[in-house]
């Protein structure tokens, strides 16, 4: 087994993050890793905003998505913040897309030796039905992955 130099972290901002970046960041202090943190914008949302740009020129679909953008990365910097990871190396990524196959490729291209989420997220219904983007990523996932539970006691 070679050594793990990157961590990536997929965050959704669901309740369940906050954990996750936590020990993520314990997880790359103890193995001094770089912590790689992701977020997808789902390409669902965004052609939401297309339909809406039809009929409004209040909105353009670039203002929404780099308004997001940075938004995201500012939530992302609040979280590294709040959980003391600010001395380990990290970056943020943004990607827009279908969360499942964005945070695979993201794995992929960043070279990643290891991936950690949260079991849940902020799905919906659609996820019920169709299966959940976390059950996808952990059946496809190219690297080991470390999924964080919540504590018995939060259930």
């Amino acid at each position: 087994m070679s050594k793990i130099k990157k961590i990536m972290v997929a965050v959704d901002f669901s309740e369940y993050s906050p954990r996750v970046v936590d020990y993520a960041g314990r997880l790359a202090e103890d193995l001094t890793a770089e912590l790689i943190f992701v977020n997808v914008i789902n390409q669902r949302d965004i052609n939401m905003v297309k339909q809406v740009t039809m009929y409004t020129y209040m909105i353009s679909v670039k203002s929404y998505v780099d308004g997001l953008k940075q938004d995201r990365t500012e939530e992302m910097q609040k979280l590294v913040e709040e959980k003391n990871c600010t001395r380990i190396p990290h970056r943020f990524i943004i990607k827009t897309g279908i969360p499942f196959e964005e945070l695979i490729r993201a794995a992929e291209q960043e070279k990643a030796d290891m991936v950690v989420m949260g079991t849940k997220g902020r799905g919906n219904i659609a996820g019920i039905l169709l299966g959940s983007q976390a059950e996808k990523i952990f059946r496809h996932c190219p690297v080991p992955l470390l999924s964080i539970r919540e504590k018995e006691d939060e259930k």
